[in-house]
């Protein structure tokens, strides 16, 4: 099937965000979010089986849901597409099983997509322009890479990635290390609002020259955790937003020194940077600053569309049908590894 006004119905529930979201080519019709986050801030941090368990119970409302915000019914979708990895894989096993019964009821094509190709795909949404090669930027709380991508649906390569933790996730345990809230992106970016981010010098991973040979476009966290909670010991009259401003700035200064540097490099003038990370405030202020410096355009999908939802993956659904690429059919998998090197399953 190849038709560029497909309508696509993508299941999202890789973590803790049972999403559904549903687009027209590139037109979004609908876009439902429910999140177990809730249930797992008093564990700081989400726990497996409750997450699943939040998703077999809010599917069907959302799917509901989603199809009312769209003026369709069920037998109106053209097509579906769910993430199979990476994530959770009791997670992604109730979004393949819901997406493929679904399909088989319906006998309509089904993709199982890559989540973190689906992050990027977002950006299509909405917009005219033609895609081609591009960097990106995906920033999340299990993953920090820098990516080439000539064909979103079947070439993007890997330029570097996190050796350690990701950048979401070193915001979640330094927001735990702070008395701060959980999930730690936001509420790190909300502290770092009256704080100064030049009060404390804080180390950025992999940027010195000895380590640039091996590591141009990797990232790494670890020894910035390291150095925020050894200030705190030493420092026990420290002012929070300030420390909260100052790791901010870290972490943000070094995903666009090595984006930035990427595009450069390749000669390729264009940056996405999605994922959830991609909703945080300074990081979006210093990627506008830093691309027109460098003549590069700046892509990032909006606020709503940064952390996971189910329109990335109806987005990429979409690209997929447009392609002209063979649906996954009901023999696949989930996969709570997959890397980005398959786009599609």
């Amino acid at each position: 099937m190849i038709n560029s006004q497909a309508v696509v119905l993508g299941i999202e529930t890789s973590c803790d965000e049972t999403a559904v979201g549903i687009v027209r080519g590139r037109n979004l019709l609908a876009n439902v979010i429910s999140s177990s986050v809730d249930e797992h801030a008093r564990f700081g941090g989400v726990v497996p089986e409750i997450a699943s368990r939040a998703h077999l119970e809010a599917m069907p409302g959302v799917i509901a849901q989603a199809l009312v915000d769209a003026k369709l019914k069920i037998s109106d979708i053209d097509a579906f597409a769910v993430t199979a990895g990476p994530g959770l894989i009791g997670a992604l096993l109730v979004g393949t099983s819901s997406a493929s019964g679904l399909a088989l009821a319906l006998g309509k094509p089904l993709y199982g997509v890559n989540h973190l190709s689906a992050h990027i795909a977002v950006d299509t949404l909405e917009s005219d322009q033609k895609l081609q090669p591009t960097i990106a930027l995906l920033v999340s709380g299990g993953h920090s890479s820098i990516l080439q991508v000539n064909d979103l649906t079947n070439d993007v390569v890997t330029l570097g990635s996190t050796i350690d933790d990701a950048a979401g996730e070193a915001f979640d345990k330094i927001a735990r290390i702070l008395e701060l809230s959980f999930p730690g992106g936001p509420a790190i970016d909300k502290a770092a609002q009256s704080g100064n981010p030049t009060a404390i010098d804080f180390p950025r991973g992999l940027s010195l020259n000895k380590d640039l040979a091996a590591h141009k476009y990797d990232f790494s966290f670890s020894g910035l955790k390291t150095s925020v909670a050894r200030y705190l010991q030493a420092s026990p009259k420290f002012i929070r937003a300030d420390v909260a401003a100052s790791f901010q700035e870290a972490v943000v200064d070094v995903l666009l020194t090595k984006a930035i540097s990427a595009a450069t490099e390749t000669g390729i003038d264009r940056l996405v940077i999605a994922g959830g990370v991609a909703a945080n405030s300074r990081l979006r202020e210093l990627a506008e600053q830093r691309a027109a410096k460098a003549g590069i355009a700046l892509r990032i999908p909006p606020m709503a569309l940064c952390t996971d939802n189910g329109a990335m993956v109806a987005a990429l659904g979409a690209l997929a049908v447009q392609g002209g690429i063979s649906p996954s059919g009901l023999g696949f998998g989930a996969n709570s590894s997959s890397g980005i090197d398959r786009p599609i399953f």
